[in-house]
């Protein structure tokens, strides 16, 4: 017995120190690196870097495009999340799986398929130019590819939770009168709530680390269609490492503060779990 338990103790501590050397390697080192090259050359490059008019416009383009994405993705995935678990219909299945398509597609394909959609050589080209929109390397090309990278996010986190709970106190709501907004507010919600933010946490950040197809539709046009990411890359190979670096911490700012959310929501979630069990 007492062998048993020392060979599980050191399996366990040995699980232990192989997970933690890998985050200290593949996460930690890196976000150090970030950060020591960022002000390697002292403060007053870093602000020069990062309050630059084109990283201004790039990080003012890089919200723009994640708050567009993530409002449409969440009416989006509500929807979704609704019909699938609380209609039969032809095509459920169909729906389903077009829903995971952005996740098994490649960034750059989708980005390729947009420019074949709404690019010169298009049927839609002439009309979408009579009427003076511009999607290839333009700002609505650089939301369009964020909306398709990100829309899965919110719905697959509704639909297990949505499917779990089941639609026993719904019609007894609906049996006793309430109405679709009152029984969708008052009981479904409260249920699906910490779900459904965290599928915009997880929504958000994605949004605004996309880089593959947003790559392909911005044209790389500096200050008009490059988000951060771009502007990162275009700093890099331009071989200014520093400002380079600044601008990525600017990154890893949001996504500390997005891994923070995510972990107060998933405790939050967890703990009023527990409550209601008990």
């Amino acid at each position: 017995m007492q062998e048993n338990r020392k060979s599980s103790t050191v399996t366990k501590w040995f699980l232990i120190g192989i997970s933690v050397l890998f985050l200290a390697v593949m996460l930690l080192l890196p976000l150090i690196t970030v950060i020591t090259e960022a002000l390697r050359s002292g403060w007053d490059v870093y602000i020069e870097s990062v309050s630059d008019e084109y990283t201004i416009k790039a990080l003012q383009l890089t919200i723009e495009a994640t708050a567009i994405s993530v409002i449409i993705n969440t009416v989006f995935g509500l929807f979704a999340a609704w019909a699938i678990t609380r209609f039969q219909f032809k095509g459920k299945k169909l729906l389903t799986t077009m829903i995971d398509i952005p996740v098994t597609v490649s960034p750059i394909i989708a980005g390729l398929i947009f420019i074949l959609i709404f690019g010169r050589q298009s049927a839609l080209y002439p009309y979408l130019q009579s009427m003076g929109i511009k999607v290839v390397f333009a700002v609505p090309g650089i939301v369009l590819a964020t909306i398709f990278v990100t829309f899965p996010f919110v719905s697959r986190e509704l639909i297990p939770v949505l499917e779990v709970q089941g639609t026993d106190e719904e019609e007894a709501a609906a049996l006793m009168g309430a109405k679709g907004w009152t029984i969708f507010s008052k009981i479904t919600f409260p249920h699906i709530k910490w779900a459904f933010v965290y599928g915009v946490v997880l929504c958000t950040a994605r949004a605004m680390g996309e880089f593959g197809a947003v790559s392909v539709l911005s044209g790389h046009l500096r200050g008009k269609t490059n988000t951060l990411p771009l502007h990162i890359e275009i700093l890099f190979n331009e071989f200014q490492y520093v400002p380079a670096f600044a601008v990525s911490s600017i990154l890893v700012v949001l996504a500390i503060f997005i891994l923070v959310v995510r972990s107060i929501v998933e405790y939050r979630g967890k703990k009023e779990d527990a409550e209601n069990v008990c």
